[in-house]
């Protein structure tokens, strides 16, 4: 299975509460963070919600 890597690119300052909290869920603490992922259905539609502040890639 492949898994994404995903970077904290943009601060969540001034976006609604509700993105804030996905940030939190994927696991990022703090700006330019990246963390790793399993490719899930779950994974890919917190992605779509904040993907105006994050970063994605493909990792084998």
């Amino acid at each position: 299975m492949t898994k994404l890597r995903i970077t904290y690119q943009k601060s969540a300052i001034g976006y609604n509460e509700k993105q804030k909290a996905t940030i939190k869920a994927l696991g990022f603490r703090k700006l330019n963070q990246t963390v790793e992922h399993e490719d899930t259905a779950v994974i890919r539609g917190m992605i779509d919600k904040v993907s105006h502040l994050v970063q994605v890639e493909e990792v084998k």
